[in-house]
């Protein structure tokens, strides 16, 4: 007999152990070379893990155990035939004539029980509420009927008329509706990243700065070129690539912001990694953008298109989201107005979009409707100063108000590889 042991695979570097998501297969089942077995998650992304070999498999982890790197997980045997497809569930058929002549057998019990029970004679004070628990029930609406006597011959009381009155009016703290909870362990990536954030917020001087921009030009450019770019490029034309752009030119003009620190040294970067927020699966990640700083706007598109479906098909590497130099993200997706955004660490400084809301402001001494959005960065003052933080906001505010002097050279079209 030939048995492959399958182990874990290290997924990237410096992460020592996995946790098992979920298995995609059973106990006994026969695999299929390649055929993904089960989802892991490590402390950065969510990986499938494919079977080395085909054959029958035999799990030797359970879902939710944490593993180490190069644990043996499973047990494939090689020489295992594949079986025939056949439908059997012949067992199952010839236990449910067991399984209804159970369910028929309770009611009997039931009835037998019944029967032994003697009911308490009854009188003329069965029924009738004493004077104090007529009072409440009267004041409540509640119907003497409706209501167990638990007093002498089966006289109602004052306690069970108040009993009536809270199971009719519900208690002060009951609504009514389910009072049910569920506990669900956290993934791996989900305690790293919890983890990571606490720790932002303890270890650096964060602080968030705001500006607003109008978005008047790129509502104009994507309306005239939209279906152009797409037919040209087979991609949409959509706000990241504007933003990105932006972002890089910042950068540049502000390197401080570009940097990071390293115990006592700090570390600038003479190309922009542009992290990316994908929402997925398994919650927010970011994957990223590399060198950022020399891609056109199909370029940029394209990039994060290609991400975000890595990201939601569960197929993003741990290489692809990793390093970055500077964050994005867009909770304007999901209608947020105005946040402060969290550092993603070891950067020094996050970008937050929010919704784009027409709002009359006053332009050229006139009060206009332009469409409008907020825009909060978060940097670690021990890196940044206010005036690095707040120059490099402005440079990005000015090249979205006026993307083709900032960001087109003058020629939309040529940008935009028309």
């Amino acid at each position: 007999m030939s048995i492959l042991e399958m182990k874990v695979p290290s997924p990237g570097e410096s992460i020592t152990e996995v946790e098992i998501a979920s298995w995609l297969v059973k106990d006994g089942d026969y695999v299929e070379k390649d055929q993904p077995i089960a989802e892991v998650d490590s402390d950065k992304a969510t990986l499938e893990l494919p079977a080395e070999q085909s054959g029958v498999i035999t799990l030797k982890a359970e879902e939710g155990e944490v593993v180490q790197v190069g644990q043996v997980v499973c047990l494939i045997d090689m020489d295992a035939a594949k079986p025939a497809g056949e439908s059997a569930p012949k067992v199952e058929n010839a236990e449910a004539p067991q399984a209804e002549q159970k369910v028929v057998e309770k009611p009997a019990i039931v009835q037998e029980a019944k029967k032994e029970e003697q009911p308490a004679a009854a009188s003329y004070a069965t029924g009738t509420p004493s004077p104090a628990a007529k009072k409440i029930l009267d004041e409540k609406g509640i119907p003497a009927a409706q209501v167990s006597g638990t007093g002498k011959d089966g006289r109602i009381t004052k306690e069970d008329a108040q009993t009536a009155q809270v199971a009719a009016m519900g208690t002060p703290s009951s609504t009514g509706g389910s009072r049910g909870s569920n506990t669900t362990k956290l993934s791996v990536l989900r305690r790293k990243i919890a983890a990571r954030l606490v720790s932002v917020k303890n270890e650096t001087a964060m602080l968030t700065t705001f500006n607003e921009v109008d978005m008047s030009e790129i509502f104009r450019i994507r309306k005239q070129y939209k279906d152009e770019f797409a037919a040209k490029h087979g991609i949409g034309l959509g706000f990241m690539s504007f933003f990105t752009k932006a972002v890089t030119r910042a950068l540049q003009m502000y390197p401080d912001v570009n940097a990071s620190l390293d115990g006592d040294f700090k570390v600038n970067y003479d190309f922009c990694d542009i992290s990316v927020a994908v929402s997925g699966p398994k919650g927010l990640m970011v994957p990223v953008l590399r060198n950022a700083e020399n891609m056109t706007f199909r370029g940029v598109e394209g990039g994060i298109k290609s991400l975000a479906e890595r990201v939601r098909d569960g197929k993003i590497t741990v290489d692809e989201m990793t390093g970055g130099t500077f964050t994005i993200t867009n909770g304007g997706v999901f209608g947020s107005m105005l946040s402060t955004p969290i550092i993603n660490p070891p950067q020094s400084a996050i970008l937050g979009m929010h919704n784009i809301i027409q709002r009359p402001v006053a332009v050229d001494g006139q009060v206009v409707i332009r469409p409008m959005m907020y825009l909060a960065m978060s940097y670690d003052h021990r890196i940044i100063d206010g005036r690095e933080s707040v120059g490099f906001l402005v440079a990005v505010k000015e090249a979205i108000d006026n993307p083709v002097e900032h960001l087109m050279g003058g020629d939309e079209r040529k940008a935009l590889e028309l």
